[in-house]
């Protein structure tokens, strides 16, 4: 599971896991996937409200929902038949503040 610090390695040379960094920054790096990030730090919202909220076709928020899953930036719970969603780790909302920022 990718978390959101350089981990080191157990090499001699106490490498950063540059592959892992990555994939993090790869599942952010599509428009919407960086929509549903920016969505999210607002609270926990369940499916629906995703892709209505940015007008996308539900396939689509699930497909994009999927790979910020599958990298573990944001969890789910099932309530009845919804799933909800929310960030795992706050410092995916700081990565995103910081790139919006203007110099």
């Amino acid at each position: 599971m990718l978390i959101l610090k350089l981990r080191r390695r157990g090499t001699l040379e106490n490498k950063v896991d540059y592959q892992e960094i990555a994939e993090f920054l790869k599942a952010l790096s599509h428009p919407t996937r960086l929509q549903i990030v920016e969505y999210l730090a607002g609270g926990e919202k369940c499916v629906k409200e995703i892709w209505e909220e940015l007008g996308i076709p539900q396939p689509t928020a699930s497909q994009h929902i999927n790979v910020l899953k599958n990298a573990g930036i944001i969890c789910y719970k099932k309530e009845g038949v919804r799933t909800c969603y929310r960030i795992k780790d706050d410092r995916v909302i700081q990565i995103l503040q910081i790139l919006k920022e203007e110099e």
